[in-house]
């Protein structure tokens, strides 16, 4: 069996190398990685060096520190996994990133969200999964890299056929996403896609959904806070109708309104047997369209969870979400509203449950992945990552 490698030992004889300063937070990282007993070194382990830890002193990781530290990690077979969120990478960052991931060849998951990365960067690290083979899980999510770092993105998905989840979430993308959608004709590896906050309207929607007629591979698709109206629902209705793939689709903070949740009711109702999460929460939608949406449930036993927070509850609401979890049909951890009795009337309570209550940050104490508030990791789960 392989020995685990001191990685604390190579980064200080790395920085002396390339004539780099140590960074106090990467050393104490690989201090604490080096501790860990042999069954963890065997599984592989994620370094998580993330720039908006507060529970210890943070000295955030900038271009330098990520050239040392790539020099120490190419070769290592132990790290499967790297989290540099919230750091201060720039482009410079992500050419030494790119040149790691052509070099490496057991790095699973990456996660540079909230950096500093732009258009050049996104073409680079891009261009690097042409040729990467085992990187599963990228999240570039906060990183400015505008419609054309999305163009570089849509055209790796024709050629990568290993990466599963890709979040592109808050980059600057607007017609990016009909770029996307095309490539996901022909892509059979991709199993999650986060598009949330790319000012999808109409005409976004709709190339997307024809997309997802061929495609038969994806699981999980997040559409939150766009502009995604009534009328554009339409178009997701009839995805529902004819997908047998997806499992989870996220709307929250889009505004469908009332007659969107009807048109996704009548799809649930009627056609779909494979979706096993839906999230409206905030779309302005009233008693009329959240008492179609449970009365779908009565009929579509594979829809299983749901969260509607942030809309309009009137008397008919309360009573029928209320029925559902009081009958068993929808469980408590699987709804983020709790209903409650005062005076004879029946009311909803919020809780703090969801589909990734957990995506940005990670609490400091208590249950990491507590499967109530990350409902997508108990479905779709691809990799034990956050």
């Amino acid at each position: 069996m392989s020995v685990p490698p001191d990685l604390h030992q190579q980064y200080l004889q790395a920085c002396q190398n390339l004539s780099q300063p140590e960074n106090s937070f990467i050393a104490r990282v690989l201090q604490e990685a080096d501790k860990s007993d042999n069954m963890k070194w065997t599984k592989g382990i994620t370094l998580k060096i993330a720039g908006n830890n507060h529970l210890v002193p943070v000295q955030r990781v900038t271009d330098e520190d990520l050239q040392v530290l790539a020099f120490v990690l190419r070769s290592s077979i132990f790290v499967t996994g790297l989290d540099l969120r919230y750091n201060v990478l720039t482009d410079v960052g992500a050419k030494h990133m790119a040149t790691f991931l052509q070099e490496n060849s057991t790095l699973w998951y990456l996660n540079l969200m909230f950096n500093d990365i732009g258009t050049s960067g996104a073409e680079l690290i891009a261009k690097a999964l042409h040729r990467n083979e085992t990187l599963v899980y990228l999240r570039m999510t906060g990183n400015k890299i505008g419609n054309q770092g999305g163009m570089y993105f849509a055209s790796m998905l024709q050629i990568n056929s290993t990466l599963e989840k890709l979040d592109l979430g808050d980059c600057d993308l607007e017609e990016t996403t009909v770029h996307v959608a095309s490539m996901l004709k022909n892509n059979s590896s991709l199993v999650e896609l986060h598009l949330c906050k790319h000012e999808i309207k109409s005409f976004g929607v709709e190339r997307l959904c024809e997309a997802l007629y061929e495609n038969c591979s994806l699981r999980y698709l997040d559409l939150s806070c766009n502009r995604i109206t009534r009328d554009d629902v339409k178009f997701l209705g009839e995805l529902l109708k004819r997908n047998q793939t997806l499992e989870i689709l996220d709307l929250n903070s889009n505004r469908i309104e009332d007659d969107g949740a009807v048109y996704l009711s009548e799809a649930l109702a009627l056609y779909n047997r494979t979706l096993q999460v839906l999230s409206v929460v905030s779309n302005n939608i009233s008693g009329k369209g959240l008492v179609a949406l449970s009365q779908a449930m009565k009929t579509n036993m594979e829809l299983s969870y749901i969260y509607i927070w942030g809309n309009k509850f009137d008397d008919a609401t309360c009573m029928a979400f209320s029925e559902l979890i009081q009958t068993g049909r929808l469980k408590p951890a699987c709804t983020d509203v709790e209903p409650y009795e005062v005076d004879g009337y029946v009311y909803l309570a919020e809780l703090s449950h969801g589909l990734k209550k957990h995506y940005y940050w990670t609490p400091s104490c208590g249950e990491v992945t507590n499967k109530a508030a990350n409902a997508s990791l108990a479905v779709g789960a691809v990799l034990e990552y956050l």
